[in-house]
């Protein structure tokens, strides 16, 4: 069956996975229930957190669980998601990005999913039964770049693969402070001038993001966990239209904004 949407998620903290006092647990906890309830065949998920110098997809049978995170409870560093790997998924990407003239694409056949991928996947698909690939982002390149990247991928939703890109509408951890803390008027500013331009269609805007948005470098210092969502927005296609899934903040400089485009 083919999809007609694609996602950006904001994951926050990896403590999300254990902590259902963040307002985004409950979204996610009702993935299934309430946002999507249609079943993919497999899932391809882009993450912040894996970033490499040319577009590397992990082709692997079964996916290991990365805890790439540091003095987090105890319990978090036992968690599993043993989802199968989609390597025939793997290597569609890589053959949308190679057509393309996107240059160079690498495999990966060791990596598994880091939590950017497995802590939201855990909370919307707890039994771990859809094949996931993982896709990385270039912080070396920029919005249009990775935008193009979607473009490419756009057909995988009419082999019923779901398309998730992974990161944090803001994510400046320089910046976080207590829990419960209002967020800080840059993140605000930056936070409504990206949900007006992609509830607005002014998804060029947003490729170039650095010269349109107010604080762009302030809410997000390292592009790595914005850049899943111009891969989201390519593969929806021009003219989809997005959707604000979820809206809450934790820490002051973390929001967890989530969006859906439907073609």
């Amino acid at each position: 069956m083919a999809l007609k949407d694609t996602f950006y998620i904001s994951h926050g903290s990896p403590a999300l996975i254990i902590d259902d006092s963040i307002p985004a647990w409950k979204f996610l906890k009702s993935w299934k229930k309430e946002v999507f309830p249609q079943r993919p065949s497999s899932i391809l998920i882009i993450s912040g957190h894996w970033d490499t110098v040319v577009p590397t997809v992990n082709v692997v049978d079964h996916n290991d669980t990365i805890h790439d995170f540091h003095g987090f409870p105890e319990v978090m560093y036992k968690l599993k998601y043993p989802a199968p790997g989609a390597p025939h998924v793997a290597k569609r990407v890589k053959e949308l990005l190679q057509a393309s003239g996107i240059g160079e694409v690498d495999e990966d056949t060791k990596r598994g999913l880091d939590h950017g991928a497995w802590v939201p996947l855990m909370l919307m698909y707890p039994e771990a039964d859809i094949p996931v690939c993982q896709l990385s982002v270039s912080s070396n390149r920029d919005g249009t770049y990775h935008y193009n990247m979607g473009k490419a991928l756009a057909s995988l939703k009419d082999e019923s693969v779901l398309i998730i890109g992974s990161g944090s509408a803001t994510h400046n951890l320089k910046a976080m402070g207590p829990r419960n803390s209002p967020p800080a008027p840059w993140a605000v500013a930056f936070d409504s001038w990206l949900k007006n331009s992609l509830i607005e269609g002014r998804y060029e805007e947003v490729n170039h993001f650095d010269e349109k948005a107010p604080y762009a470098r302030l809410a997000h210092p390292h592009l790595d966990h914005l850049f899943p969502l111009h891969v989201a927005m390519g593969a929806a296609g021009e003219n989809s239209k997005a959707k604000v899934v979820h809206d809450s903040w934790d820490v002051g400089s973390i929001s967890y904004a989530s969006f859906g485009f439907t073609a």
